[in-house]
């Protein structure tokens, strides 16, 4: 009986977001009543730190989470409202005339940075309908936004499911990023390789795109695991796919691929962009990587000064409470702003103009707002009850020393129900950490095992219902479309879970 009462919120949300369709912050916010009631009434939790809990939970979400999401997202709507977007669009555009080259260029590199930068379905929605603009099949645009989505979506909003997740089970953000990358680094190699053989329909589309397949592969994977190591989650993926593309810029212009059978009309005529005009479209995102590496570890002094700007506060009752600390400029979201506000400027944005977009940006993502309060809060009162401690417990009893197979399997589930790595994380990261107590394994293997949340996690990304509509409405088609994405789907899904937790079962060894 505590069991089922222990996974009544997760049975809840399956069962609303998949059968009822429910919009996810409805479905959440009923959840965070249900976890309530199963806490207070089935597990002894008192009142008070039921309360707290949840307390907690929403301040977690608004700092540093959502903090996070609308400086990410107001960037790049200030990117659009600028139109430095579309300068970035042409200049992406004018590489190579081969439609391969174009989708590793777009879905993979530029897609991945904005995965890295904003997250929530951006690099999906842009990345396709600026392919579909170019004369790539609409269909074919997202399967390939899709299938590389599988890989950034762990570095979404600077980081933000891995920093959250590090926070939700108290490993260091750095080891949890380094283990995801080494998990996801297989995958990162094929992915290239893929999105082009199911582009040209046939392993033929191969045929010349090998070495750029490799350089967009590898160019990620080194990148992603240095910044990792060094710097945490945060440049990890920018790091990765920045690099990667402009490897892929460079070896376009060095080793130009024509094949005629793949090659797009260009347009007859063409703007030109002088460097400073593409410097100045540029500028958010540069500003924004140069903010983040200046104040991480790497510099000391000025991560250090910064970071005396915090404020710690007891928000929890329990027996388990500790000091919830705020960092009010050592932290992504205000970086990111201050990197948006700058670039408006200079982009001849007026103030008046900037705060417009900013409330419009806001007024979008009030759902989201809901969803991330409600399903943290939701998380933090399982967790400080004891109930993802007791799903952890029947879980490891059923499976055993199996269970670290099937953990990426869990995340998975978790993001392809809420369309989200780091809502997964949040939900599910607590009960993977406590899993693999259960077993028996050091602190490095129960890192190990939360950072395979997150690695799941992006594969269930592949068949996330909202990916792909966020994806159709993007390219702007019809008819039945998300079913037979989605069918597509499963086919790149299911090898790449069981690869996925193949990697996680024989890795713990080595991390252990």
């Amino acid at each position: 009986m505590l069991f089922l009462a222990a996974l009544s919120p997760i049975l809840w949300l399956i069962i609303a977001l998949s059968v009822f369709k429910m919009p996810a912050f409805k479905a959440c916010a009923v959840a965070l009543v249900i976890s309530f009631i199963a806490a207070f009434g089935f597990f002894g939790m008192p009142l008070n730190d039921t309360v707290t809990a949840a307390l907690e939970g929403t301040a977690l979400a608004c700092w540093p989470i959502l903090h996070v999401i609308i400086a990410a997202i107001f960037t790049y709507n200030l990117s659009v409202y600028t139109k430095g977007i579309e300068t970035i669009k042409e200049m992406l555009n004018a590489v190579s005339t081969d439609e391969r080259v174009i989708v590793l260029l777009i879905a993979w590199g530029f897609g991945g940075f904005l995965e890295c930068m904003s997250g929530f379905g951006t690099a999906v929605a842009i990345g396709a309908s600026m392919m579909a603009s170019i004369g790539i099949n609409p269909v074919s645009a997202i399967a390939a936004c899709l299938i590389a989505n599988s890989v950034p979506t762990a570095y979404g909003s600077i980081g933000l499911p891995l920093t959250t997740l590090a926070g939700l089970t108290g490993f260091d953000a750095s080891q949890i990023a380094t283990y995801a990358t080494v998990q996801l680094g297989a995958i990162m190699v094929i992915v290239p390789f893929l999105m082009v053989v199911v582009h040209g329909k046939s392993l033929k589309a191969l045929s010349g795109m090998i070495p750029i397949c490799l350089v967009a592969g590898f160019g990620f994977l080194i990148p992603s695991l240095t910044a990792a190591y060094f710097m945490g989650s945060g440049l990890a993926g920018v790091a990765g796919s920045i690099f990667s593309m402009g490897l892929i810029v460079a070896y376009a212009k060095f080793f130009p691929i024509k094949n005629p059978e793949y090659e797009i009309e260009s347009p007859e005529e063409k703007s030109e962009i002088t460097f400073k005009k593409g410097l100045i479209a540029w500028l958010p995102f540069i500003l924004i990587f140069l903010f983040l590496m200046v104040t991480s570890k790497l510099v000391p002094p000025v991560h250090d000064f910064l970071s005396q700007f915090k404020t710690s506060v007891m928000i929890y009752t329990g027996e388990d409470a500790s000091l919830f600390t705020f960092m009010w400029i050592a932290t992504p979201g205000t970086l990111i702003l201050t990197a948006a506000i700058i670039s408006g400027f200079v982009q001849k944005a007026t103030p008046k103009e900037m705060l417009s977009v900013f409330w419009r940006t806001v007024q979008t993502l009030v759902p989201t707002f809901i969803t991330i309060i409600t399903i943290i809060g939701t998380a933090r009162i399982m967790g400080y009850s004891g109930m993802t401690t007791t799903i952890a417990e029947a879980t490891v009893a059923a499976t055993g020393l199996m269970y670290p197979f099937i953990s990426p399997l869990i995340g998975s589930v978790g993001s392809f129900i809420t369309g989200s790595a780091t809502t997964s994380c949040v939900l599910l990261g607590k009960l993977q950490a406590d899993s693999s107590l259960a077993i028996g394994a050091s602190p490095n293997v129960q890192a190990w095992m939360a950072a395979a949340n997150a690695t799941g996690a992006c594969v269930g990304k592949i068949i996330s219902p909202q990916s792909i509509a966020i994806g159709v409405a993007a390219v702007g088609i019809r008819g039945g479309v998300e079913a037979q994405l989605m069918k597509f789907g499963v086919k790149i899904y299911i090898p790449f879970i069981i690869l996925m937790g193949l990697i996680v079962y024989f890795g713990q060894t080595l991390v252990g």
